[in-house]
């Protein structure tokens, strides 16, 4: 044959209409021998505006968790202190240390090694090793894993914070609370799907952009919900308005905003507050049984310690939480005041106030959750976006011993999570031999981010959202995997 009787014009001409063109692209597809479309091809406009909604979607894959509370420790809780027992620190304590050391505050640092000031001792059947700052936690030893290995390495409260819950350590982008909104929505229409139970002294460091839903469009934003009663302003309409009157002037209000939505098509901060109006109306009753906690019995009370003056607040809101999964709430955090775990200075101190505040909520919620046969299927997490270092940090050049505290550490520290699919009664990874690097079993922030996914039956590769030019995922690193390891 010739070379023309060869041609790709040659081949077209005389198969175009023929069964074996069919044929051919079939098997070649088959052997993975087509080229691939390119993905720098311009993506065709959608003919009509997108409409967001919480309606519950089918997830990418079976799931294990459908609910997530995230207690999260803003600071930087030591897991020196709690979690990560090290001989070497004990034996050394005092000396100089003998490697290289990431300060973020090099003006106040020093190299004196500090040895955790609490004991250490196995708990559970497990074995786990834990502080006793952490008793109660000790007694779920066998229900949650613990992850010595954690790794941000970006070395600030921010970045850190930023990586954990958005993918990356820049600001503006989705939480996790809302991609999980927008992938599989919620499972109830009467209750805000994902809510932000705040401290009453203060909201956490970032405020509101720890619930922000970023490019994502609004209706997947967190609800702030107040530390105090009454939790949600305005449930119960004026006399004069209730009844057919108030149906009268939400169905009012709802044909105008329709009429405006018309002129303005892909304004997604109207949808969202359209969105808001008809679950405001639908929350008048489940909110008010969700946060009111009188109905809760006095045992159950005592056991999240709302008895108590120290844990009374932290106890409250942890029942809260799990008062609002069971009614089908999607994603609940709970957040501490500032960066309270931020501990440079005074860590004898500071740190056994805030473990008195938290131990015994938390683990009460795991128990809790776990005896109403709701453990298996919500995703429980403890942890903040860094840990601390080995050695001791001054605080304004104070000597005194009860002064001194430690500096950030995100290149090795410790988080625990229970339920949702999780291993219980498992330690994962390990850091060096005193505590500062994660060597064995490294999860970095997109594994845990890609790990939850995961849970939630959602592959991270394909869990993306079109802005503009391009697609957004939260975990944009190709390098992310699931940590088969954690799971159960």
């Amino acid at each position: 044959m010739t070379d023309s009787l060869c041609s790709r014009r040659h081949l077209l001409h005389t198969s175009a209409f023929g069964l074996s063109s069919v044929a051919a692209t079939w098997l070649l597809k088959q052997d993975g021998l087509l080229a691939a479309e390119s993905s720098s091809a311009p993506v065709k406009p959608p003919l009509e505006p997108p409409t967001y909604d919480l309606l519950p979607k089918q997830p990418h894959h079976p799931p294990t968790a459908r609910a997530m509370i995230s207690m999260f420790m803003l600071g930087g809780p030591s897991q020196i202190d709690l979690f990560d027992p090290k001989p070497e620190l004990i034996k050394r304590n005092g000396e100089n240390f003998p490697g290289d050391l990431k300060f973020d505050n090099a003006a106040q640092a020093s190299l004196e090694i500090m040895a955790p000031a609490w004991k250490f001792r196995p708990h559970g059947e497990c074995g786990m090793e834990l502080s006793e700052l952490v008793p109660h936690l000790g007694e779920i030893a066998d229900d949650i894993t613990l992850i010595r290995s954690m790794q941000t390495a970006v070395n600030n409260h921010v970045p850190s914070n930023m990586a954990l819950t958005t993918g990356e350590i820049t600001r503006g982008r989705p939480v996790l609370g809302s991609w999980l909104l927008s992938a599989l929505g919620s499972e109830t229409q009467e209750l805000p799907a994902y809510v932000a139970l705040t401290d009453p002294r203060g909201l956490p460091l970032l405020g509101g952009e720890n619930w922000n839903s970023g490019r994502l469009p609004a209706i997947y934003q967190g609800t702030l919900v107040r530390p105090t009663n009454p939790r949600i302003f305005n449930l119960d309409p004026p006399r004069h308005l209730q009844g057919s009157a108030q149906a009268a002037q939400l169905d009012l209000l709802r044909r105008i905003n329709e009429q405006h939505l018309e002129r303005h098509p892909g304004e997604s901060g109207l949808e969202a507050r359209m969105a808001s109006y008809g679950l405001a109306a639908r929350m008048q009753l489940a909110a008010k049984d969700a946060f009111d906690i009188s109905g809760e019995t006095p045992a159950t009370q005592r056991m999240y310690g709302i008895d108590q003056e120290a844990t009374r607040d932290y106890g409250t809101r942890c029942l809260i939480a799990r008062r609002l999964v069971e009614r089908g709430v999607r994603f609940v955090q709970i957040f501490c005041q500032g960066q309270t775990w931020d501990h440079h200075g005074s860590i004898l101190t500071a740190l056994p106030q805030r473990c008195r505040e938290i131990d015994q909520p938390a683990a009460a919620l795991v128990h809790d959750l776990k005896q109403r046969g709701l453990l298996d299927s919500t995703l429980v997490h403890w942890g903040g976006e860094m840990g601390r270092l080995p050695v001791i940090q001054f605080r304004d050049g104070l000597s005194k011993r009860d002064s001194v505290g430690r500096d950030h550490n995100t290149y090795g520290f410790s988080v625990w999570v229970a339920g949702g699919g999780f291993r219980g009664g498992y330690v994962h990874g390990s850091t060096d031999e005193f505590s500062h690097y994660a060597v064995d079993g490294i999860v970095h922030h997109y594994d845990w981010l890609a790990t939850v996914l995961h849970l939630f039956g959602l592959d991270h590769r394909q869990l993306k959202f079109r802005m503009g030019p391009r697609d957004i995922r939260l975990v944009e690193n190709d390098d992310a995997r699931v940590v088969t390891e954690l799971l159960a």
